[in-house]
């Protein structure tokens, strides 16, 4: 390539990559946000937050929606299945998905619902706990399971990329900018290669997209990264159905089985039930509905009016 041609070349990449940091650079600005905290008891596998009202406007999609409320794709999804997420009805009020039952957990530090595709990070001195919509493995790539803890924090980060796809990509590393799937914040944690980290496509984030990586929106992963220390305890779970209090009522959560990891729904769902400690004060007919629904949302299933 003769020397000039070379320049002019190097000289619009420049210019293109330029305008991609602004760009995305302007998407954090329009969506930054603060840390949104609420109070739980130890150990309580409670409600938290509450449905919000949002008036659908001209230019509306679900991924316009879920990321200016720090939700995902598919809860908006789940919720409105009958609904075009590329075209919801100009001018209608729709309540979001804003509320959630906690899961279980052992160490109430850092947990993440594998169907619900949602990071918890507990503050246990501060009785306080943060949610995030994240992005997980496709089938085929699936995110871990298992408790591990974070081991390793870096900001800017180099893509070190796996084996299995260097033929793909052309390269072995992809450096900070422009293109690299970690985004500006990485914390690396004990299950091999993967790590919760940003990404350049925030569109994602409420799906199945990644190679395993959890990856969040650019703005929620800036909040995260300095609360989280290395060594912090990280549980990814399993849990399509969640049971929770509020007050006198009885709530559940249903999630889809995303890894398709349980042959008989209905049967799992009859299980969990049993086992549920306050069984005695839920409607079966309701619990049977929130089941067939998955509509990812607590539902009251409760006996009492």
């Amino acid at each position: 390539m003769p020397m000039i041609a070379r320049a002019v070349f190097a000289l619009i990449f420049i210019l293109i990559s330029c305008v991609v940091i602004t760009f995305q650079a302007l998407a954090e600005d329009e969506y930054r946000t603060g840390i949104k905290a609420y109070p739980y008891r130890h150990n309580d596998l409670m409600v938290i937050g509450e449905p919000v009202s949002h008036l659908v406007q001209t230019e509306d999609t679900f991924l316009d929606i879920a990321r200016e409320y720090g939700l995902g794709f598919s809860e908006m999804v789940l919720l409105y299945p009958k609904t075009d997420p590329w075209m919801p009805p100009d001018g209608k009020p729709i309540l979001l998905p804003t509320s959630w039952v906690l899961p279980h957990t052992e160490w109430e530090q850092l947990v993440i619902n594998v169907p619900e595709l949602r990071l918890y990070f507990f503050q246990k001195s501060r009785s306080r706990v943060q949610t995030y919509p994240v992005a997980l493995g496709d089938k085929d790539w699936q995110t871990p399971l298992g408790t591990f803890f974070i081991n390793e924090k870096r900001p800017n980060p180099t893509w070190y990329i796996p084996k299995s796809l260097q033929k793909e990509r052309g390269l072995i590393s992809m450096p900070h900018g422009p293109g690299n799937p970690m985004g500006k914040f990485m914390m690396k944690f004990s299950a091999g290669a993967f790590a919760i980290h940003g990404t350049h496509v925030p569109w994602g984030v409420g799906r199945l997209v990644s190679h395993g990586c959890v990856r969040c929106y650019p703005e929620h992963i800036r909040l995260l990264y300095p609360q989280v220390p290395v060594r912090t305890k990280l549980e990814i779970i399993y849990k399509p159905i969640k049971f929770g209090r509020k007050g006198r009522h009885v709530f559940v959560e249903v999630h889809p089985d995303v890894y398709d990891r349980i042959p008989d729904f209905e049967r799992y769902a009859e299980l969990k039930l049993k086992r549920y400690p306050m069984a005695v004060y839920v409607d079966e007919k309701k619990y049977r509905r929130a089941v067939l629904l998955k509509s990812g949302v607590p539902t009251d299933v409760s006996l009492c009016p």
